[in-house]
């Protein structure tokens, strides 16, 4: 994926918000199409540089060779907002198949059935998927038992260093504790007057991809009970994470010196990003950043390694945060059945995935493509491979109403690492109310 996380994320919550009260669906209701028939189908994805949406055509060709009768039409630089209006507009010059950035809105887009439920296509092609695709990856293109999306390749968070800048500060490895990241951070940050000629790390939470729903997986924690709801002020995993991170701006400088310093930082998906500069020594990034930072030129070593985790959890080592593309069919759709054959051919042939993930350079997202040997990457690379099969990897739950509920997080997130809330038990008390209060509007 491409865009801001948190960008897309709001913006998707606002389209998907009214998408939910317009579009309804079921598989059984659009898919009398004949799939053998000589047809054109409309596919609608998030892409938009050159060398993603080449390997997006590539993918398209190699499906319409298989599939002569199945022509495909491609339309690229689709956000949930564009996607929002076609679904609910639908018509002949709708998406067939839709694919999203978005996995935290897997829920509404389930429960609203602004996509299609692939229930009957799954069992029509006796496709076994706990035998195809990692179990995370199953958890986040469904929701309360509907699956409705399947896994378009894997983003796989881990952390990043400048081995030159470690070498050094007299570092020899990369932190695996939270406590050893804290240590580190501290000795790769070099001061500069009242600025920094060098940070070790940016821990703020409007630091690019340093957000609530990132920093989580480093602690074993549940967002929900087993009531449905939220479990923020009881689970004391997000008050450890909370302290943690409030702790580490102070120690760096302090949030209002922190948040000064990143008025400097270049754009999170340009050349200037901070990482590339060399502004700061160690970044939590997904997968994609590696390749990003090689073709800006980057003037030093690049490290990767799994993201640290909570001190009482080392054994947990290895783990990650996972989400990624997830890709599903229309509901308005009459041609349903031609188009399960290009999201099975995507999601599943193993081919398909692994040229792909070559192309756009992300993770695989089926068991076979992880472990193939037809897969071109730096070696640096299997850091995220790794990530994607580790069992204690996760991904942030769903909820009805999609990812509202991070956002409200975050936003607690924003005030207490300022400073502006002082009680941290009392904050995420407020918050899980507010977060229980819209799930219920929600439904």
């Amino acid at each position: 994926m491409r865009t801001s996380r948190l960008t897309t994320t709001a913006v998707a919550v606002a389209a998907i918000s009214v998408l939910a009260t317009a579009c309804t669906g079921s598989s059984e209701a659009g898919a009398s199409d004949d799939p053998d028939a000589k047809t054109t189908i409309n596919f609608w994805h998030g892409w938009s540089a050159p060398a993603e949406v080449k390997a997006v055509q590539d993918n398209i060709d190699r499906f319409e060779k298989a599939h002569p009768n199945i022509t495909v039409k491609v339309s690229g630089n689709i956000n949930d907002d564009k996607l929002n209006q076609a679904l609910r507009a639908g018509g002949s010059d709708g998406p067939d198949v839709v694919s999203s950035f978005t996995t935290a809105n897997v829920g509404k887009f389930c429960s609203s059935g602004a996509f299609t439920d692939l229930k009957p296509f799954i069992e029509k092609s006796k496709l076994d998927l706990e035998k195809t695709f990692p179990k995370v990856l199953l958890d986040y293109t469904q929701f309360e038992g509907k699956r409705c999306a399947l896994p378009l390749l894997t983003d796989a968070y881990g952390l990043y260093y400048n081995k030159d800048a470690f070498e050094k500060a007299g570092i020899t490895a990369p932190p695996k504790t939270m406590s050893e990241l804290a240590d580190v951070a501290q000795k790769l940050t070099v001061a500069k007057g009242d600025t920094y000629q060098q940070l070790g790390f940016m821990p703020n939470f409007h630091g690019y991809e340093t957000v609530v729903s990132h920093y989580m997986p480093s602690w074993n924690h549940a967002y929900f009970d087993e009531n449905g709801k939220s479990n923020i002020a009881k689970d004391p995993a997000f008050a450890k994470m909370f302290t943690y991170q409030k702790k580490l701006v102070d120690s760096l400088g302090g949030y209002s010196k922190l948040e000064k310093y990143r008025g400097t930082f270049g754009d999170e998906w340009g050349a200037k990003h901070p990482f590339h500069t060399g502004q700061v020594a160690m970044q939590l990034d997904g997968e994609w950043r590696l390749g990003m930072a090689e073709d800006a030129g980057a003037d030093f070593e690049i490290g990767v390694a799994p993201m640290p985790v909570a001190d009482d959890e080392a054994d947990s080592y290895g783990k990650g945060y996972l989400s990624g593309t997830i890709v599903g069919i229309a509901p308005a759709s009459k041609k349903q059945n031609a188009a399960w054959e290009l999201v099975k051919f995507m999601t599943t042939d193993t081919e398909a995935v692994v040229n792909f993930s070559n192309g756009i350079r992300n993770v695989p997202s089926t068991l076979e493509a992880l472990k193939s040997p037809d897969l071109k990457f730096d070696p640096r690379f299997k850091t995220f491979l790794d990530i994607a099969q580790h069992p204690k990897s996760s991904t942030s739950d769903g909820a009805v109403n999609g990812a509202t509920y991070q956002l409200t997080l975050q936003d607690f997130g924003y005030q207490y690492e300022k400073g502006a809330v002082k009680d941290l038990q009392a904050g995420l008390e407020k918050t899980a109310r507010q977060i229980d209060t819209d799930i219920a509007k929600a439904k």
